[in-house]
């Protein structure tokens, strides 16, 4: 999980509500994954943080982001304690899922 910083006012952007889903299902992954036996350890926190990094630096966009990577984890782990078939699905629906916000937010927003 990941820890928030104080909130501070900031704007938010147009896509915030794709970046808080795309994390909230990088935070399941980093819980399915792990759990599903996948050798990619930190990999979908490290991504989470990167793109909270770039996107919020600081304030409540940024709170809002680690917060929905927390809810996907804890959603999750409350959830299943071992891999299941219906883990291994929603993994890979959420892969699909996370590469569509992806593409639609890049070919929508960037320059």
């Amino acid at each position: 999980m990941l820890a928030s910083s104080p909130l501070h006012a900031q704007a938010q952007a147009p896509y915030d509500g794709n970046l808080q889903r795309l994390a909230e299902i990088m935070g399941a992954l980093h819980y399915l994954r792990g759990l599903c036996g996948a050798k990619d350890g930190d990999k979908w926190r490290t991504e989470v943080q990167a793109l909270i990094d770039a996107e919020a630096p600081t304030g409540e966009r940024r709170t809002r982001m680690i917060a929905s990577f927390n809810r996907g984890y804890r959603g999750f782990q409350q959830s299943y304690r071992t891999c299941t078939p219906a883990a291994d699905l929603v993994i890979r629906r959420y892969l699909e899922e996370g590469s569509r916000i992806a593409r639609e937010v890049t070919a929508r927003y960037s320059n």
